[in-house]
């Protein structure tokens, strides 16, 4: 099996002066950056952990991730049974559950990609693929629950 490897570098910012001293002394902001990426991710906690609403969290990235890696793999697998996307967008949900200890966990994600593609004749083909993706998907293979697609096709 091929193996690939990725490096990140996640670095708190949101020292205000005491450190950690208390859980609303510091602010939950941080930066994402990778080797040989031009910019760089301005990351915090979702709000409800006081985080920064304007930033993105690692539940926004963690539902991006799934889209991303499904739409990409979809694109690929349109291409090689020639059919032509003309445009893409999904609007993915996901549901994360917190238990009483304060841990948590994503235990539905839904993923609504809306697909233009040229002929019309080609939208089960399509809609099949979808399934493929996710089978193929490297982020859904790491999931431990189902993702669900609710794709919708048009030809034009």
């Amino acid at each position: 099996m091929k193996k690939h490897n990725y490096d990140v570098k996640v670095e708190w910012t949101g020292n205000e002066g005491s450190g950690t001293l208390n859980y609303r002394a510091y602010n939950r902001n941080h930066t994402i950056i990778a080797n040989e990426k031009y910019t760089s991710i301005n990351g915090s906690s979702d709000p409800s952990f006081l985080g920064d609403k304007t930033r993105y969290n690692p539940e926004d990235l963690f539902l991006s991730s799934l889209s991303a890696c499904h739409m990409l793999w979809y694109l690929h697998l349109c291409a090689t049974h020639n059919i032509v996307v003309t445009s893409y967008l999904d609007n993915a949900k996901g549901i994360l559950e917190v238990g009483k200890n304060g841990s948590g966990k994503f235990t539905e994600v839904t993923l609504n990609p809306s697909v233009k593609i040229t002929e019309h004749h080609n939208i089960e083909k399509a809609k099949e693929l979808h399934k493929t993706a996710n089978n193929m998907c490297f982020i859904a293979n790491s999931c431990n629950f189902k993702i669900e697609h609710k794709p919708q096709i048009v030809a034009g």
